[in-house]
């Protein structure tokens, strides 16, 4: 599609024949040819006129991207393949109209599914688009307008053109980042949950300046009633049926939290001027870049910048000790919250024998410590690593070690044998997967990352060894579809990714972006409680570079913030914790995220 002239796309027919008929009247409205026109996939999905829809669209001949409806139902898959948490109320209703939907489309309908290309580049004011249905890379990834600038950066770098037209979340935005377009029309099946039963498509025209781009967000009216009387009379779900004049999803699962949140909060057409080569960056209904921190925040200890008293955690027992082994690192992560990278020697390691005498302080005051975890940068770089693990164990402490399970600990895999047939379950590995993907993930930590890390939990799970994953939320979805991610990842190793402490799934850990302040007032508020917070049961013992001896953090994920050191030893670091930092109230109290193992 080499002419630059308007460019009509639309998203998600989804069986939605009333719907369907009423965008392509408006493409003839607008004079705009069927050449012209794209839909982004799932031509297929909730309503009741499969058929009819899928011979709608292929007679009026304009360009189809294959969506994930497309790629299962040309495949007779059981599932519609969006990775519905197991059990969801997604996943309950997609099984009705998924195979509503096969049981209606015959092997014409699949095999011309099957020839739909993945990805159509097309071209407007001379700029060179690709249009693709989840992402560029992952046909069924949801990408939505809150999804983290990075993650959609990954696609747009590769793609090798000036931006990308994407559908599948169901929801329309247009954003710009790192001067390339990203932009989403909507769909027509199914309203944008904004409480209107209007649906959404755009129009992309040449603009007045040379490369540029005027982005229409535009609605449409249509029969609703009609196309929901046709779903119940076929029988389907009451839920999506009730949507299209309701304006509101059914289910929310796959929705990450600023979109779940807009539920309702209707949506106005809007116009907007991109210019390839501008600095400014258009976006409806909302940027790219999430609110910066207050700078009048957690300025001052005791009281927030409003003036209320900030909240503080009393240490009710020291229930886990953390050992900082140092912060080399054989991985330099995008970003790690402790910034270990293989030069990064700020935390340096600290010796058996240093680990050794806060063993012996335990043991002397008699602290109820259960668990000794032990953390870095990559401890098996440690060479005195192996020994202080033996010492906690030795001793009677359960034990965890957070690893990246590559080459530094395949290297100690003989003395990790041996305690584990000495110890057994009290020694604990955790493994750091920051996304259940290759690409995700290794777009965190590096090229190569992958599989060395997977090898890794192999051995650790083919060895018996008592293991679970540290997971992370940065790719900006929903934690529900997160875990069954993980859950098809993880399965094979034996690990219950629905369980909080097999697959810990931790928040990101911005401390630019913005996060209230936890007053004295909050626990009230929250209905939650100061003990619930990791530094009430928890500290951390780290050795700065050049020190004399160690110090005790109120925190492992503070290692340089001085407010936070709470003296040199266990007795010391006694003290109350006042919750002054962006990372308590994201992390710990409105995250409720936990490093330990129960």
């Amino acid at each position: 599609m080499n002419a630059d002239s308007r460019l009509l796309v639309f998203g998600g027919p989804y069986s939605n024949l009333q719907a369907t008929e009423a965008v392509l009247a408006e493409a003839s409205r607008r004079g705009i040819p069927p050449h012209r026109v794209i839909c982004t996939g799932d031509v297929v999905a909730y309503g009741a006129d499969a058929r009819s829809c899928v011979d709608l669209v292929r007679k009026a001949g304009i360009s189809v991207v294959m969506g994930n409806c497309e790629e299962q139902l040309a495949a007779d898959a059981e599932d519609c393949g969006c990775g519905f948490a197991p059990g969801s109320e997604c996943d309950r209703l997609s099984a009705v109209w998924f195979n509503h939907a096969r049981s209606q489309l015959n092997r014409d309908d699949r095999d011309w599914m099957r020839s739909l290309p993945r990805r159509l580049e097309v071209s407007v004011a001379g700029l060179r688009l690709v249009a693709v249905h989840g992402s560029l890379s992952d046909i069924s990834r949801f990408i939505f307008a809150s999804t983290p600038s990075r993650i959609k950066a990954l696609d747009l770098a590769s793609s090798r053109v000036d931006g990308i037209i994407a559908g599948h979340c169901g929801l329309p935005f247009t954003q710009v980042i790192d001067g390339l377009l990203w932009h989403n029309p909507g769909v027509v099946g199914m309203p944008a949950n904004d409480g209107t039963p209007r649906v959404w498509y755009s129009v992309l025209s040449p603009g007045n300046a040379p490369r540029s781009i005027v982005l229409e967000h535009a609605s449409v009216n249509y029969d609703h009633a009609a196309a929901a009387a046709a779903m119940r009379n076929a029988g389907l779900p009451e839920g999506y049926s009730e949507a299209l004049s309701s304006g509101l999803w059914p289910g929310c699962d796959v929705l990450p939290r600023a979109e779940a949140k807009a539920r309702g909060v209707a949506l106005s057409p809007c116009s907007l001027t991109w210019e390839r080569d501008s600095s400014a960056r258009p976006a409806w209904p909302i940027s790219a870049e999430p609110a910066g921190l207050d700078p009048a925040k957690f300025r001052h200890a005791g009281s927030t910048a409003t003036g209320a008293p900030r909240a503080s955690v009393a240490l009710a027992g020291l229930d886990t000790l953390w050992i900082n082994t140092g912060t080399l690192c054989n991985l330099s992560c995008a970003n790690c919250y402790i910034e270990s990278t293989p030069r990064n020697d700020r935390l340096a390691y600290i010796t058996a024998a240093e680990v050794s005498d806060y063993l012996d302080e335990i043991a002397r005051d008699a602290l109820p410590t259960r668990l000794i975890g032990f953390t870095g940068g990559e401890p098996f770089m440690n060479p005195q690593f192996p020994a202080m693990l033996e010492d906690a164990l030795a001793r009677g402490f359960e034990t965890l070690v957070l690893t990246n399970a590559m080459k530094p600990m395949r290297h100690h895999q003989r003395s990790l044998l041996r305690l584990r047939e000495r110890f057994g379950d009290r020694l604990a590995l955790r493994v750091s997967i920051d996304h259940y993907t290759s690409e995700l993930h290794e777009l965190e930590r590096g090229p190569r990352s992958w599989q060395p890390t997977i090898d890794g939990l192999s051995w650790l799970a083919a060895n018996s060894f008592r293991i679970s994953v540290a997971g992370r939320m940065y790719s900006g979805e929903a934690e529900g579809m997160v875990r069954a991610g993980y859950a098809r990842l993880l399965e094979k190793f034996g690990i219950d990714a629905n369980d909080p402490i097999d697959l810990v799934v931790f928040p990101e850990m911005d401390q630019t972006a913005d996060v209230p302040e936890i007053t004295e007032a909050c626990w009230g508020i929250l209905g939650k409680s100061p003990a619930d917070v990791m530094c009430a049961s928890s500290r951390m013992v780290v050795k700065r570079k050049d020190a004399e001896r160690p110090a005790v953090l109120a925190c492992t994920l503070l290692p340089y913030d001085t407010q936070f050191e709470l003296g040199s030893t266990l007795a010391e670091a006694s003290q109350q914790v006042m919750l002054n930092h962006p990372h308590c109230a994201k992390f710990c109290v409105l995250g409720g995220a936990a490093c330990s193992a129960k």
